[in-house]
């Protein structure tokens, strides 16, 4: 039942993202902006055993795109529970937690296939990594899609309209973003920076994926990041399913 609900609502949103190819591609967008105008800045930068400049930031975006894109899913939840639409899917036999799953595994199926897009173009830009770090950093990318996405699903339930939703993700990325070291790894910041970043989950994460990207899988670093790549899903799966099933009670 479950697994039958979940395959056909997920076939219902991947058809409903299929008929905007426009969708598809804009959320590669910002990251493909940072590897083509900011990528070539860090060229030379003494990174030390982080990696060149394309390993370093690569895995930031392809993490990036995963925290914003995931983040914001919620708004088709607000605009679907405005028109209805989850009123009369609550009165339908589907089960409550395929209408969890289904979403989400859609969003994950679709930033998979963006970050795939953002790695072939980082590959023609000078990437080299070995393939085994690249499917482990989509790994990551699909785990940390999976439960923000979810997470944003809770919280769309929780407020009532878009212009509320939004500022609301946005105050929560954005300090995410910036302690987690995107962009550069968080180890070239000053002591109290450093310090305040590690209570930051994604920061465990994107550090995962540089070590990955180098070629250094059995770490200290590897280990805290997949610990915290499943933390974060257990956390999205149980919220995500109590909500859901409250709601459509």
């Amino acid at each position: 039942m479950l697994l039958h609900d979940t395959a056909v609502l997920f076939g219902r949103y991947a058809r409903q993202t299929l008929r905007s190819p426009f969708q598809i591609f804009f959320g590669a967008l910002m990251p493909l902006l940072y590897l083509f105008f900011f990528g070539p800045l860090l060229t030379g930068l003494p990174l030390g055993r982080a990696g060149d400049s394309w390993q370093v930031l690569v895995p930031g975006l392809l993490l990036q795109l995963g925290l914003f894109g995931a983040s914001f899913a919620g708004f088709a939840v607000i605009m679907e529970k405005n028109w209805g639409v989850l009123e009369r899917l609550r009165v339908t036999p589907v089960s409550r937690l395929a209408l969890l799953l289904g979403r989400t595994l859609r969003d994950t199926v679709l930033f998979l296939f963006q970050a795939v897009l953002l790695v072939l173009a980082a590959l023609l830009m000078g990437l080299r990594a070995p393939l085994t770090g690249i499917l482990i950093g989509f790994g990551f990318v699909a785990l940390l899609t999976f439960s923000l996405a979810s997470l944003s699903y809770v919280l769309a339930l929780r407020l009532p309209s878009p212009q509320e939703f939004g500022p609301a993700i946005n105050t929560l990325a954005m300090p995410a973003m910036l302690l987690s070291g995107l962009m550069l790894p968080m180890a070239l910041a000053p002591g109290w920076l450093d310090v305040l970043s590690h209570f930051v989950p994604f920061r465990y994460l994107v550090d995962a994926v540089r070590d990955a990207y180098t070629g250094h899988y059995a770490t200290a670093t590897m280990l805290y990041g997949v610990l915290a790549a499943a933390g974060l899903t257990a956390l999205a799966v149980t919220v995500g399913t109590r909500t859901f099933r409250g709601a459509h009670a």
